[in-house]
């Protein structure tokens, strides 16, 4: 079985890298961390002139019908820059979820807007610092109105609609559709370790909400949902542990001490090892993990959490290492080594924490040997 990716995605990624080299430098990323502005605009604007917004949704719906091969191609160059932009959200989230769940009324209102770039989607689950369970799920839906606090939210202060997990019963729960500039809605931005990837407190007090998906299977359709996009993620952490892994070598090849090369000493060659060997099987893993998601294989929730497993402790072990190989000066405000400390602990929660994820793979392994 061949996971390499064909001519035509080498050449998607090629121009990828071309136009983040271009528009996505560390002092674009450092203006979104120092500044007031939630995301970068005119990235945005770049990223969806390109169409990479319309990647996976098909040509009857206004995109450009491609596959998710290709947006893992985007994901990870997207993360080797840390782009400052709400395109995780809004497409591997909010745009997944349509696909997988919403009716066709919701397709034909909402995904020609999300492919044109022209509203800016994101799904809200989150409670606080617990995982959402159907006993401990405080938001309610009923009559068509929605009421609760989603904290926190990405992308929860830009985002021109949400898709939202609400307890219906004390049985049952469902996702539901709300537009966050309507009524019954007030949010506000919360400060996280990246701010250049903004989050939001969302309060719904009787917002419209319209049932997304199958009514009571909220939980079901949000595990469907996080495999999908876990895979899309772990390439955008692979792209970032990559990132990392190529400054600390280039800075120990460069950086003299007892006139050599500190990559020549032991200590330095052991840390440059191991992130390599980290981001090695990340990768290794996310090739598998776009198999299974391209292909919609049964084995997507074992390939999904395997990659979200990996890229997330390659990503940490490289951006950290990154720093350790800087050494003192590592640590300042004026490297970049921080940028990608902070993406790789916002990254490794966005899905749930690490331990939810190892849990996950251990139950869908001991499910699939049964």
């Amino acid at each position: 079985m061949n996971f390499e990716f064909s001519e035509e995605q080498d050449l998607l990624r090629e121009q990828a890298r071309s136009f983040l080299r271009d528009r996505c430098d560390s002092k674009a990323v450092r203006t979104i961390l120092e500044g007031d502005a939630p995301f970068d605009e005119a990235l945005w604007k770049g990223i969806v002139d390109l169409g990479w917004t319309a990647t996976t949704i098909p040509e009857a719906y206004g995109g450009i019908g491609l596959g998710h091969l290709e947006l893992c191609v985007i994901a990870e160059e997207l993360g080797r820059v840390l782009a400052p932009t709400p395109f995780s959200s809004s497409v591997y989230l909010a745009t997944e979820a349509l696909l997988a769940f919403g009716s066709e009324a919701q397709k034909q209102a909402y995904l020609p807007k999300l492919a044109a770039g022209e509203i800016i989607g994101t799904v809200a689950v989150a409670e606080g610092t617990k995982a959402p369970t159907q006993r401990n799920l405080a938001t309610q839906a009923a009559g068509g109105a929605l009421s609760g606090t989603k904290l926190p939210v990405p992308d929860g202060d830009v985002a021109d609609f949400a898709i939202v997990l609400a307890k219906d019963s004390d049985s049952a729960s469902s996702f539901y559709l709300v537009d966050l500039t309507g009524a019954g809605v007030s949010r506000s931005a919360v400060s996280t370790l990246d701010p250049t990837r903004s989050h939001a407190e969302i309060v719904f007090d009787g917002a419209p909400a319209d049932l997304l998906g199958t009514p009571g299977a909220g939980f079901e359709q949000m595990e469907k949902l996080f495999d999908r996009a876990a895979v899309l993620f772990a390439w955008e952490q692979v792209g970032g542990a990559e990132a990392a892994l190529y400054m600390a070598r280039d800075y120990a090849m460069g950086r003299f001490a007892f006139g050599r090369p500190i990559a020549s000493f032991q200590a330095i060659k052991h840390k440059l090892a191991d992130m390599y060997i980290a981001h090695t099987l990340a990768r290794s893993n996310c090739y598998y993990g776009a198999w299974a998601l391209s292909t919609d294989a049964p084995e997507l929730s074992v390939a999904a959490a395997t990659a979200r497993v990996s890229a997330t402790e390659a990503f940490h072990e490289c951006s950290k290492e990154n720093i350790q190989t800087h050494g003192g000066m590592g640590f300042t405000w004026e490297f970049d080594c921080h940028l990608y400390y902070r993406r790789s602990k916002l990254l490794s929660l966005n899905l749930g924490a690490l331990p939810r994820w190892k849990d996950r793979l251990v139950t869908q392994l001991e499910h699939s040997n049964s």
